[in-house]
């Protein structure tokens, strides 16, 4: 798709996005007009501010413990996210506090389903604005956790053909069959962690049309990553891997790369900084034990200079991260909003935790230490980032710079959009044609 193509369907997703917003907020002050109206002055005086302080209190001590205690994300929650969630709390208190203001009157089925009705109207739309934040779940079905591509069992991907198709460009030397499916099929297996040790999740494995076919092409590896709080199945959902993928495949005569979408954090809300460190060995997880079990499971290019490593946020993060430790291993990478430096919040914390405040070892994993101190003529990476995202739009700008000053062959991208999931898969559907030309898949 091109440049304007893209800026056409984001713009379709932005009037989406808005109208679904107007709708969760009539639902809201619908909602809580309904939970707060009854003709009661002690109702006025003491139940509604009643509620009001009782799901200040709670946002409150969340906030503490999410922020000062448990702490389960590099950076703080954005404050839309804190104000829809005491919205659907209030929600829920006024409906509680309701009843003992009832005690005298006579229980009036319809008040109360109408009551329960409205609660959970609130709840839902104080959920949906905080999807909204993120774009997680762009559908109903994907919220729902339908599944919306196609699977194969890991057996029919490990079935090898006698004749491989190989050459570079590879659409060059290609000729698609006419038996070849119209999309392609997505795995779902766990990759074990020989060397590592590492307590990965199962991944999820996008192989493209042209991988159904005999001859099979050799086609070239993306490792992708997702984020923190985060798992493999986001690029799924979010992400829209498959539809971005098979869009681009009918384009290019069934070819894409094969997709490993690994476990890169080893939990939901773990987080193990992409390094070999105490928090676990998730750099050895990802640049030994992974390529060892797709080279030894996949049939696929094995040539590193067809191998490329990326992910979004913490993915982002870490594919730069891999990129300038094993440049030997993924050459090219793509760092979609990621961080200035791998983070548990400030530096001091995350060189103590992985570390043990060795700062010489932080620094050995910290990419922009590394593209201070070394050259790296043979890699190449995309830069991709949102206009909005004040977070972490300064920290790529520099990376982009220091990477193009340590010898990478790197360009910035930045789209309309913040940080969430709409951005994210317009920048894969963006860099796909940029990632297969270095990949040498087309020309």
């Amino acid at each position: 798709m091109s440049w304007s193509g893209i800026a056409e369907a984001m713009l379709d997703v932005q009037l989406i996005t808005t109208a679904a917003a107007v709708t969760f907020w009539c639902l809201t002050v619908a909602g809580i007009a309904v939970l707060v109206a009854r003709r009661s002055r002690r109702w006025g005086v003491v139940g509604i501010p009643g509620a009001i302080a009782v799901t200040l209190v709670l946002l409150g001590l969340a906030a503490l413990l999410i922020e000062k205690v448990w702490r389960p994300f590099p950076d703080p929650l954005p404050l839309a996210v804190y104000w829809w969630a005491a919205t659907g709390v209030l929600a829920v208190v006024l409906l509680i506090g309701r009843w003992p203001f009832r005690l005298r009157d006579r229980p009036r089925v319809p008040v109360a389903v109408g009551l329960v009705v409205a609660a959970s109207a609130v709840v839902a739309a104080a959920a949906g604005h905080i999807n909204l934040v993120f774009d997680a779940y762009p559908t109903v079905r994907s919220a729902l956790g339908m599944s919306e591509f196609r699977t194969v069992p890991l057996a029919d991907a490990q079935v090898r053909t006698a004749t491989t198709v190989t050459g570079t460009p590879l659409s060059a030397q290609w000729t698609p069959p006419a038996e070849m499916p119209s999309s392609g099929a997505v795995v779902r297996t766990p990759i074990p962690a020989a060397t590592s040790g590492f307590p990965a999740r199962e991944a999820r494995i996008y192989l493209p049309p042209a991988y159904f076919t005999d001859p099979r092409p050799e086609l070239p590896v993306l490792v992708l990553l997702a984020g923190q709080p985060g798992s493999p199945d986001d690029w799924l959902v979010g992400g829209r891997l498959t539809q971005t993928m098979d869009a681009f495949a009918a384009q290019h005569d069934g070819l894409a790369p094969v997709v490993v979408v690994a476990d890169g954090t080893g939990g939901q809300f773990a987080n193990p900084l992409c390094m070999d460190s105490r928090l676990g060995n998730a750099a050895s997880y990802l640049t030994v034990d992974v390529p060892t079990w797709v080279k030894q499971n996949l049939q696929i290019d094995e040539d590193p200079r067809a191998w490329a490593i990326g992910g979004l946020s913490y993915g982002g993060t870490c594919a730069l991260q891999l990129a300038t430790v094993r440049p030997d291993v993924y050459p090219t990478f793509l760092d979609i909003s990621g961080q200035a430096e791998p983070t548990l919040g400030d530096r001091t914390r995350t060189v103590q935790e992985a570390f043990g405040g060795d700062d010489a070892a932080f620094a050995r994993n910290n990419p922009a230490d590394l593209l201070a101190h070394k050259r790296y003529p043979d890699s190449a990476g995309a830069f991709v980032v949102g206009l909005d995202d004040r977070e972490y739009r300064a920290g790529v700008e520099q990376l982009t710079a220091a990477a193009r000053a340590a010898g990478m062959d790197v360009h910035l991208t930045e789209l309309p959009g913040g940080h969430t999931f709409s951005l994210w898969s317009a920048a894969l559907e963006k860099e796909m044609p940029w990632l297969s030309r270095r990949l040498g898949l087309i020309s």
